[in-house]
């Protein structure tokens, strides 16, 4: 049989098909599939469900949010820029439709392939590799939506078919670009040797009330360790409340964003005693990268032992007069003390995540090289970071520690000039910033940087200190132990 042949037998039995579900009576659905069918219209019913996910304030919930939105946003350009011009195929005929069922509307374009179709099955299939549990419960609207295409008559099963088939190949090739958490192997190594505390027994658990979302996470960490003492103190008693807990039970715990934890790490390294991080800042890098998202992973680890013994980076001399400071993710010179500050200043009346941007793009703007000498030839830097072990790559940018004991320094560098911060976010958007000629990367054990201006300015885990003239980075290897959710398989 010819092609064309096959063509034309394929497009009787889609008209076919057609025709059937225009003719049978379908029970309840008139009152809600055109409807269904109209919010759908330019993405707006899944942009409002991405919006409720990310109001739920769970990590899992935002990341499938952005994830559905990235591949609702690839299937649209695809639908409409390439296939819906490559296959003219007209729309249905509306004589055997109810006049009930027919949209107000109609659609204009081609109606090969559906782009409904193809938006639902793109965003359900993004949140659903990022949580099942929010997939499950958007498939039957994701269904309905496609369903109703054929229901109103703008739309042949073979194109509500082929629609949903190339929004979940959106959705796949948008995880090969971002791979999901799920895909990432947690740290493993090196295991270490932990006291099982189930339902918190002999921890006690540090709360800052002035960090994120620290004091609703204490409650959740009160419910679920009802044997755990939870102290919640302002955040100029962290430190003192800090070194009181850490000699008081087998293991401290703390509940608070990346600052609250690094002064914990210390605490727990310095007197050798496990540390639990219970997530409760904007960002929680350092949770994140141990597998650690909600309150529950980390009483599973409680309750089972798991542990994973983590390095410590160090910076000499420390901030005020210290003989060191201490970093579990970054450390950095240049702008980002800069975008920390503003983010700081603007937090408190928009909130974290929009004053983080707020702050990003005002340092975008500047031209503010940094005066240092970390090769001994004195460059002009715009930015100097330091990751406490080596970064990966999600997208673009380094994003992601797999290991968090390899005992090196992630140095980046980024030289000054001209506009350096666009021109450093024009080659993330175009490709991983290792290509851009202003970003430069090295892993080493040791790092000096000499010749700093006086008033230059120092972070490190969100941070912010006044920097000496001289300093040195390098890491205490495997200095902290920390409980890790152990593995599912």
């Amino acid at each position: 049989m010819t092609h064309s042949a096959w063509y034309n037998r394929l497009g009787a039995r889609d008209r076919a098909l057609f025709d059937f579900a225009a003719a049978r009576h379908w029970p309840a659905a008139e009152a809600v599939l055109p409807r269904l069918s109209r919010a759908a219209n330019h993405g707006t019913l899944w942009f409002g469900a991405a919006t409720a996910m990310a109001a739920t304030r769970s990590p899992r919930a935002r990341r499938a949010a952005v994830r559905g939105v990235a591949s609702l946003a690839l299937a649209s350009l695809t639908v409409n820029t390439v296939a819906k011009r490559t296959v003219r195929r007209t729309r249905p005929l509306l004589d055997a439709v109810p006049l009930v069922r027919q949209l107000k509307r109609r659609p204009i374009t081609t109606s090969f392939p559906s782009g409904h179709a193809a938006s639902a099955a793109a965003f359900v299939a993004g949140v659903a590799l990022e949580s099942r549990a929010w997939g499950a419960a958007l498939a039957p609207v994701g269904f309905s939506v496609a369903a109703s295409r054929v229901y109103t008559g703008v739309h042949y099963p073979g194109d509500v078919v082929a629609g949903a088939a190339l929004g979940v190949g959106a959705a796949l090739a948008v995880r090969g670009l971002v791979p999901t958490r799920t895909q990432l192997p947690p740290p493993g190594r090196p295991h270490a040797e932990a006291p099982a505390l189930p339902h918190g027994r002999d921890l006690v658990v540090v709360a800052n009330r002035s960090s994120g979302t620290a004091l609703a996470k204490a409650a959740l960490v009160r419910d679920a360790l009802p044997l755990a003492e939870v102290i919640e103190c302002d955040p100029d008693d962290v430190r003192p409340t800090l070194e009181k807990a850490a000699r008081r039970g087998q293991a401290l715990g703390v509940c608070g964003g990346d600052g609250t934890v690094n002064q914990a790490a210390v605490v727990a390294a310095r007197l050798g005693v496990p540390l639990a991080v219970f997530p409760g800042g904007t960002l929680n890098h350092f949770a994140l990268d141990l597998g650690i998202e909600e309150v529950q992973d980390t009483c599973r680890a409680l309750a089972s032992g798991d542990a994973v013994k983590v390095d410590l980076g160090r910076f000499t001399p420390g901030p005020d007069g210290a003989d060191a400071g201490y970093f579990l993710n970054t450390f950095s010179l240049g702008v980002y003390p800069e975008l920390v500050r503003e983010r700081e200043r603007w937090s408190p009346r928009i909130g974290g995540w929009a004053a983080g941007i707020v702050g990003s793009l005002e340092v975008l703007r500047g031209e503010r090289p940094l005066r240092g000498d970390p090769k001994g030839d004195r460059p002009d830097l715009w930015l100097l970071f330091a990751g406490n072990c080596a970064y990966q790559r999600l997208g673009p940018a380094p994003a992601r520690r797999f290991d968090l004991a390899d005992g090196l320094l992630d140095v980046r560098t980024v030289r000054g000039g001209r506009l350096p911060g666009l021109r450093l976010l024009a080659a993330a958007l175009a490709g991983p910033l290792s290509r851009s000629p202003v970003h430069a990367s090295r892993r080493m054990r040791r790092l000096r940087v000499a010749g700093l201006a006086p008033g230059t300015s120092l972070a490190y885990d969100g941070e912010v200190a006044s920097a000496p003239e001289e300093l040195t980075l390098d890491k205490l290897p495997e200095a902290l132990v920390v409980y890790r959710p152990p593995v599912r398989p």
